[in-house]
């Protein structure tokens, strides 16, 4: 209430996450805002966030105070904030299956385990900037186009103030201006984030030259790293927009050049000291990191269900564009699945990241699915070393087919993802962190997405077969 009084504040608004990591919102009268509201919630149509039937779709919203921060982008002063979705009843039970509800759990399982009592994560954010786009999907035409001044197709063009200085199709990475024309777009999102309460590590353009940027944060605990990434596309999405151009996380939206992943730099502390740290073992890892990287090595294929959701997700992991698609770890290797960076040398600094997942991933699921495939190894003492998976201290893409066909590969589609994910989620069943419905939900959900896809006739089968 403070802060409505201090910013003028007129309404107040709910963000929610749907099962799919989207935000909705509702909003309130500052009038009709009071204490109450923090334990009695909003109620709102269950149904359509798909976590409920019909027939059975009232459920409640308790926001989280903690979360409240007045939204840039209104006209009309809002206070917006998170919180969590509730069963209806007399004490507002949370409802199990809703992605904040679910992250909150597998931070408890990891305190109940006695492992640690935080996980910290650091995820890299990597996203398109274009001037304009335009898709349809009708039955007699397929069609998208995205266009940004800046990429080399446009070297040529005359349609515009044309200064000719396009970037390569893989020459963007740290490229300065004038080629580097978003700089002062990408600084004031940067901006915003910072008063949003998002610590900010830095931004760049990154290697794809039409338009491919990258904003990374400081590391965080897992919940609110979560939100925080619901934060940050909201202000990259409509900080674009306020500039006139349109952005997106789309894993592979331009063929032929880098796609956009959200690597998961990661590390567990227990009593403010670090659990992953020791002078003595490889790349300055102990013994339980090891474990940790054996259980994420372990089920990356399951993991992929959540951490690259989508078809259009494994366009990008393929050979040749920094991204992972061997199942392996090692260090300052960017071919691999897990990369130890050797520049985080202190003990509190010593870590790893996972680079398959992307920012199609509901990151609330996303996050606590990494935490119990880690917990999971370190439960079973999964050594990645004994079962294959590394140190590899080389470029996995240059392999023979020899070598290559001794090392496990990661999902190739969603489908195999999926498959991997329905013979493989007991590690995320434990301690009931992710119900048995909510998987079942999700594979039926996104076996269903990948299937209508998988029917639509493509623009480039035209090509290869129209005149066969």
């Amino acid at each position: 209430m403070r802060i409505c009084k201090e910013k003028g504040i007129k309404m107040i608004d709910f963000k929610m996450t749907d099962l799919n990591g989207r935000w909705r919102h509702i909003t309130i009268p500052v009038e009709r805002f009071d204490e109450e509201i923090f334990t009695q919630g909003i109620g709102f149509d269950g149904s359509n966030y798909g976590y409920a039937p019909v027939e059975k779709s009232d459920m409640v919203f308790i926001p989280d105070p903690d979360t409240a921060v007045v939204d840039p982008f209104t006209e009309v002063p809002t206070l917006t904030m998170c919180g969590d979705a509730c069963v209806i009843g007399k004490e507002n039970r949370p409802f199990d299956q809703y992605p904040r509800n679910v992250s909150l759990r597998a931070i408890e399982y990891m305190k109940e385990q006695g492992i640690a009592d935080r996980m910290l994560i650091g995820p890299e954010f990597e996203f398109h900037l274009f001037d304009n786009v335009s898709y349809m999907v009708e039955p007699q035409r397929m069609a998208f186009t995205v266009d940004t001044r800046q990429a080399a197709w446009n070297s040529g063009k005359e349609t515009f103030d044309n200064k000719g200085f396009q970037v390569p199709g893989s020459g963007g990475y740290h490229i300065a201006a004038p080629q580097d024309v978003a700089y002062n777009l990408r600084s004031r999102m940067c901006m915003m984030l910072q008063d949003w309460g998002v610590d900010v590590k830095y931004h760049h353009h990154e290697v794809g030259g039409s338009g491919q940027m990258e904003i990374e944060v400081e590391l965080g605990d897992m919940v609110d790293m979560a939100d925080k990434t619901m934060i940050i596309k909201y202000v990259v999405h409509n900080a674009a927009v306020q500039d006139g151009r349109t952005a997106t996380f789309m894993p592979k939206p331009i063929y032929k050049e880098a796609g956009n992943g959200m690597h998961v730099h990661m590390l567990l502390m227990k009593d403010g000291e670090p659990v992953f740290y020791d002078e003595n073992g490889y790349s300055g890892l102990s013994r339980t990191a090891h474990y940790f990287m054996g259980g994420l090595l372990k089920h990356v294929p399951s993991l992929c269900a959540f951490t690259n959701p989508s078809t259009n997700s494994f366009k990008r992991l393929v050979p040749g564009y920094e991204a992972p698609v061997t199942i392996g770890y090692a260090t300052s290797n960017r071919s691999a699945v897990i990369r130890i960076p050797a520049y985080a040398k202190t003990p509190k600094a010593k870590r790893f990241e996972l680079r398959n997942p992307d920012a199609t991933a509901n990151p609330y699921y996303a996050y606590a699915a990494i935490l119990m495939a880690g917990l999971d190894g370190i439960k079973n003492q999964i050594d990645p070393q004994a079962n294959g998976w590394g140190p590899f201290d080389c470029n996995l893409y240059e392999l023979s087919e020899e070598e290559k066909s001794k090392i496990q590969s990661l999902p190739k589609t969603l489908d195999e993802a999926l498959d991997a994910l329905e013979a493989d989620h007991g590690y995320l069943t434990a301690g009931g962190v992710f119900p048995e419905r909510l998987i079942r939900i999700w594979l039926k959900n996104k076996r269903e997405e990948s299937g209508e896809l998988s029917l639509i006739p493509h623009p480039a089968e035209f090509q290869r077969y129209y005149d066969l």
